[in-house]
């Protein structure tokens, strides 16, 4: 099944039909004399930045990755600096077997520029290991801001040898971004991967043929539904979803205080001496302080409105919000991570009882602090 198959859409490599429009790759009967040749579904995502309603189904992406072990790959799988933990795959051991895995950290660019490379290549190290991830290098990069991707060129090259290039990575993590650089650098197709901030882009394996006759194929987005980014509408996802370097928000708290994120999560500092929390999300979700007493009554009498996104008539539509206690041990300098919407670093060796109460399903972890 290669990129330039006429049978195969050219943007997410599903099997062409013209037959039913409500049925995957779907296209007209006349679109097939353009070049290239591409889906309804990726013209509209390409074209309207449409969204679609059709994805793959997990049984069905289960299968497309199943045989990657038996193969001899090298696989590539692609991280978000923003959402680390949210978008690391836990069962890739499953699939890789005994092929060796690159670790190719994405949005790099939307750190703090202060932020230290080497300190993030090694944390990034500690938590693969964490994962049981064993990774033959990391490299950090940005898609977008094209930084680092020479170096993640050189990576794929050092380490493939004669084997087949197997990209992996959840939705929303720049992976065709990707993908296209690499077919725009190091391939005559003309063609290009269908790119979207929304989930489920690519359906299909897309073989991408390469000057020694091996192939780097891209693999479908995995939808992680512990990621807000999943569950929030198209409208909001701009909003949770930075395309800047983050700005810290920095709040001198006393215990009994909370922090509300638009209405999609609520930070309850419980109990510990007063401290500084820094909060790592998007400048464009509004963060509004309160007492812990009142937040119930503010949450219930201004969700939708002053605490939005979401607004009121997407409210119901967003799973409602559970619990998470948490415990910051003393003598350690931890995050509080809420998949898909960032994180927030305690900055105090004090120690402090905290509660997250997030959207339910939605990740929420503590972790040693990214920054």
């Amino acid at each position: 099944m290669s990129i330039e198959t006429i049978n195969h859409c050219a943007g997410c490599g599903v099997l062409l039909q013209t037959e039913d429009k409500s049925k995957l790759g779907f296209i007209p009967a006349e679109a097939l004399q353009k070049e290239p040749v591409i889906c309804q579904r990726c013209y509209r995502i390409k074209h309207y930045n449409e969204s679609s309603t059709i994805t793959l189904q997990q049984d069905d992406f289960l299968k497309l990755l199943g045989h990657v072990g038996q193969t001899k790959a090298l696989v590539v799988k692609i991280v978000d600096i923003f959402d680390f933990e949210g978008s690391m795959l836990s069962s890739l051991g499953r699939f890789v077997g005994t092929n060796p895995v690159l670790l190719v950290v994405n949005k790099i660019d939307l750190l703090p520029k202060v932020t230290n490379a080497n300190k993030i290549i090694n944390w990034v190290q500690r938590r693969a290991k964490e994962a049981n991830l064993k990774v033959v290098d990391i490299v950090l990069c940005s898609a977008k801001k094209n930084i680092g991707f020479d170096r993640v060129i050189t990576a794929v090259q050092e380490h493939r040898g004669d084997r087949d290039v197997y990209v992996v990575g959840a939705t929303n993590v720049g992976k065709s971004t990707l993908i296209n650089r690499l077919i725009s650098d190091y391939s005559d197709l003309e063609a290009e991967l269908t790119t979207s901030q929304y989930p489920g882009t690519t359906l299909d394996l897309v073989k991408i043929p390469l000057d020694d006759g091996r192939f780097i194929v891209d693999t479908p987005g995995i939808v992680h539904l512990h990621r807000l980014t999943e569950v929030v509408k198209k409208r909001d996802l701009t909003r949770i979803m930075p395309d800047k370097p983050l700005k810290p928000v920095v709040f001198q708290l006393n215990e009994q205080q909370t922090l509300f994120f638009g209405a999609l999560a609520r930070f309850d500092f419980i109990k510990g001496e007063h401290q500084s929390f820094t909060c790592y999300t998007s400048n464009a979700i509004q963060i509004h302080r309160t007492k812990l007493e009142r937040a119930d009554d503010l949450y219930a009498d201004h969700k939708g409105v002053m605490l939005a996104p979401p607004n009121e008539a997407d409210l119901d539509e967003l799973p409602p919000l559970v619990k998470h206690g948490l415990n910051i041990p003393k003598g350690k300098q931890m995050d509080v991570l809420i998949s898909g919407l960032g994180w927030i670093k305690v900055n105090s060796l004090a120690g402090s009882q905290l509660a997250v109460h997030a959207p339910k399903g939605i990740k929420v972890i503590t972790r040693e602090s990214l920054i």
